[in-house]
């Protein structure tokens, strides 16, 4: 196939896991082609550049295949090249953190937290 609409190659590669949820995507402007927003209809050919926002990331996929036909996952990774950064995880925990329940805070619980509120980020 030499091209396909981007919403259903985004389902058919398994980005967005239904049809809708890649055509929401699309008119939410989640989705750039080629660096340009995308309509759902938008058509993707080999070689063209998918940015995608998914919940979490955004991918950055170089077409090497326009299907429109959702096929298992091997098959889907042959079918782009994942360009997107490494995903960064802050899996530190907060500065402050007070256990629900335990009533109203202490002054010196209200001065940590007024710090960790003001705290640059």
């Amino acid at each position: 196939m030499a091209e396909a609409r981007v919403d259903r190659w985004l389902w058919a590669v398994r980005i967005y896991k239904t049809r809708s949820a890649a055509t929401g995507a699309c008119r939410g402007g989640h989705v750039r082609v080629n660096g340009a927003p995308a309509k759902p209809a938008t058509t993707v050919r080999v070689g063209d550049r998918v940015e995608a926002t998914v919940p979490g990331r955004t991918r950055v996929l170089e077409v090497l295949d326009a299907i429109d036909k959702r096929v298992g996952a091997p098959r889907a990774l042959a079918c782009y090249r994942d360009h997107s950064p490494p995903v960064v995880r802050d899996d530190a925990p907060p500065a402050f953190v007070r256990a629900r329940g335990t009533g109203r805070p202490t002054k010196r619980e209200r001065r940590q937290l007024d710090r960790f509120r003001a705290r640059p980020r």
